[in-house]
Parts: structure tokens; C-alpha cells; sequence
């Protein structure tokens, strides 16, 4: 209606106006009209060009997007920032951090505290510890970090890599700022990495001190339960979070009782946990489930879990492979076969697993047998040097024992 009136009123080659109206139809997920009404544009601003690719980036469409940012005149640092952070947002995390270190290079434009915060994510999930710690040296310099998204942000990055002592040294370090994304970061940064005696201590001090919970607390505090087999303490805080602070418990509240009762091997109480939900479990829960059985052996169970896990995504192959192993320990060669035989028709596929390693401040996939490093031979020439020598010391490492024990 707005857009009509503009026209009638004869604002249509208004610059401000015809950039507002394309921010506009972009965040409320309109792409098309805001791209007609882009390429219609014979003047085109700066502003103009951010909204757009703002718009494809919250949408998902990150290629469109990254098409955009490729062709622009001129970019300020909305521009870069609106990159990665549509990268990061969408877990194209290698392409954030790859835009990033081309804002370095570029050296015509200066990350902002909103840039700092977009890409440290990235760095947090591709576990780039050494370029994560220098943007925290750059956000420093240049007092970034009175930005307590910027410390968050630095914060989980820590804690994803491996470094808790450095991420209790910042917790400690932004010591009143801290708001419930500190205190949820930290916590579950300890319960992931099994210190759950800590990460319940810190809740405890959390609520101590007056902060109130979310349901993210309490996905880390459950979490905790976990690899310590604290299974009463994760029924307890259960209940403690509809009972005291009327929060509903969450898909991922339950998911993480239930790896907790598996890990325990508590199988059928963690069955009927899954039953008495209130909505209906996904792929994790059932995938959690399969897990449990295939440690303890439980074949029953099993199967039903696979069941579901078939419907939900008949796609993945690890349910598959999972459910073979546990046939194959109980002797139940006709179920392999039967898997097998069934994967093969379906054309299910195993794809090949990847790592990344950070080098040098930059990050390399790899996978099994893989060639299309340029420095391949190279790379194999060492490791079977390094394999051989392994074997060599083993061997007099064996040599030596013997000697030892005549």
C-alpha cells in the first residue's frame, strides 16, 4: 500500500525512499519484489545493495547473495559484516571465516564490534583457535570488548575450541557485565568437555547471585548430569525448571535426559521417558536411543528405534551401520544380511567422513585417501615417514621389554 502512495506521490526515484522500500520487502522475506524493485534502479547506493544481500542471507539463499556482494561498485563494512554473518548464520562457516580474512587483505575497510561478533562464531565451530585469538587481540586494541556481545562471542569461541581455563579466565574477567549468555556459554562450555561437577557449581552460583535461568540453562545444566551418571540430579532440575521458573521443558530437555538415562543404561526407563512426551521426538532422540542400545547390547529396542529412525530419515546411512554392529554382536548374521541387502537396493551410501585442520591461520579440509591438496605428495611422503618411524620405536620399545622381563 505504502509502495502504490510512493508512486502516486511521486517518490518512485527517490533514493531514500526506493532504499527503504527494498530493506523492507528483504526482511519480510519478499525477495522477489525487492529484487524487481532493485534491478529496476537506475542509481544505486551502498545501502541499497546491503539490504539485499541482507535479505538473501537471513533467507538462506547465501549464493544469491554472495553473487551480489561480488559485483558491488564499492562496499563499507555493513557490506563485509552482512557476509559473514549470512555465512555464519547459514553454518557456512569456512566461507565466513574465508570472507573475513579477505576483509583483512582488503585493508580498505575496518571490522566493526558487529563483524567481531559475526565471524568469531565461525572460528568457534571450525575450531580456529589461533585466528579466533587474533581477532580477540584485534577487538582488544581497539576496545571491542565494552561490547559484551564481542565477549560472548569470544567466550564460546574458547570454549568450542578446548580452552576452558582460557574461558573461565574471561568469564572471571567480565566479571558484573555478565549477562545470562555469559553464564549459559560458560556452563554449557563445562558440561560439554565432562566437567559436570563445575558447570552444576557455577549454576548454583548463577541462581545464588539472582540471575534467572532459561530453558538454554537448563539444556546445560541436564547436559551436565550426563557424562558424571548423575541421573536423580538431572530429574531433579527437570522438575525444578517447571516448578520453580514455569519453564515447559523443550525437545532438547528431554533429548539430553534421555542420552542421560542411556549412558546410565537405564534403556527402558529413557523408552518410556520417549513415550510420556508431549510432542512427537525427532531423529536425535531415536538416534540417542540407537547409541545407548548399541553400547548395552539391547537389540529390542533397538529395532524399534531403527524403525522410526527409518521413516524419519530413511537417508542416513550411520542408523543403518549402527543397527548392523549391534546385529553382528548378538549373532544375528540374517538381520546383516537383511541390512545390507536393504542398503544396497535403496542405494544407501556411506559418504566418506572430513576433518579440518587449522595451519598457519588457515583451515584445510581433508578426507580419507584425499588428493586434491597441491601439496599431497608431500604430505603422504611425511606421514609415511612418520608411520614408519612409529613402528620402528614400537618394535624396540617391544624389544626392550623383552629384555627386561628375561
Amino acid at each position: 500500500m505504502f509502495h502504490v502512495h510512493f508512486i502516486k506521490w511521486g517518490f518512485e526515484f527517490d533514493i531514500y525512499t526506493l532504499t527503504a522500500l527494498v530493506d523492507m520487502y528483504a526482511k519480510m522475506s519478499l525477495l522477489p519484489s525487492a529484487r524487481k524493485l532493485f534491478d529496476e534502479m537506475e542509481m544505486k547506493d551502498v545501502p541499497i545493495w546491503n539490504s539485499l544481500i541482507a535479505g538473501y542471507a537471513k533467507n538462506g539463499n547465501v549464493v544469491e547473495a554472495f553473487k551480489l556482494f561480488s559485483v558491488m561498485p564499492s562496499r563499507n563494512v555493513i557490506s563485509w559484516t552482512a557476509m559473514i554473518s549470512g555465512y555464519s548464520q547459514n553454518g557456512k562457516y569456512a566461507n565466513a571465516l574465508a570472507v573475513y580474512k579477505q576483509m583483512e587483505k582488503d585493508r580498505k575497510v575496518k571490522p566493526n564490534e558487529v563483524t567481531i561478533a559475526s565471524v568469531l562464531p565461525a572460528c568457534a565451530n571450525l575450531g580456529a583457535l589461533e585466528v579466533g585469538e587474533n581477532i580477540e587481540a584485534y577487538a582488544r586494541a581497539n576496545g571491542y570488548f565494552k561490547n559484551m556481545f564481542v565477549c560472548n562471542a569470544v567466550l564460546e569461541m574458547y570454549t568450542k575450541c578446548g580452552r576452558i581455563d582460557r574461558a573461565m579466565q574471561l568469564f572471571h574477567e567480565i566479571g558484573r557485565r555478565r549477562n545470562l549468555c555469559s553464564w549459559n556459554t560458560m556452563i554449557m562450555g563445562l558440561a560439554v568437555h565432562g566437567k559436570g561437577d563445575e558447570a552444576l557449581k557455577l549454576f548454583n552460583q548463577m541462581l545464588g547471585e539472582g540471575n534467572t535461568p532459561d530453558d538454554v540453562t537448563f539444556v546445560g545444566a541436564i547436559l551436565a548430569c550426563t557424562h558424571g551418571g548423575m541421573v536423580a540430579k538431572g530429574w531433579e532440575l527437570l522438575k525444578l525448571m517447571e516448578q520453580r521458573f514455569s519453564i515447559a521443558p523443550k525437545l532438547e530437555h528431554y533429548g539430553c535426559m534421555v542420552d542421560l538415562l542411556g549412558r546410565a543404561g537405564k534403556l527402558q526407563e529413557a523408552y518410556d521417558l520417549i513415550q510420556s512426551m508431549p510432542m512427537r521426538p525427532d531423529c536425535v532422540i531415536w538416534g540417542t536411543i540407537l547409541g545407548a542400545c548399541s553400547f548395552y547390547g539391547n537389540v529390542e529396542l533397538a529395532e524399534k528405534a531403527a524403525e522410526f529412525l527409518s521413516v524419519l530419515e530413511p537417508w542416513n546411512p550411520g542408523n543403518y551401520v549402527i543397527l548392523s554392529n549391534i546385529y553382528a554382536r548378538a549373532g544375528r548374521w540374517d538381520g546383516v544380511a537383511r541390512l545390507r541387502k536393504l542398503m544396497k537396493s535403496s542405494q544407501i551410501t556411506k559418504a566418506a567422513g572430513y576433518s579440518f585442520i587449522e595451519e598457519g591461520g588457515d583451515i584445510h579440509k581433508f578426507i580419507v585417501e584425499d588428493k586434491s591438496h597441491p601439496k599431497s605428495n608431500e604430505i603422504y611422503s611425511l606421514l609415511d615417514l612418520v608411520t614408519t618411524r612409529l613402528k620402528f620405536d614400537v618394535s624396540t620399545m617391544e624389544i626392550d621389554l623383552d629384555s627386561i622381563a628375561e
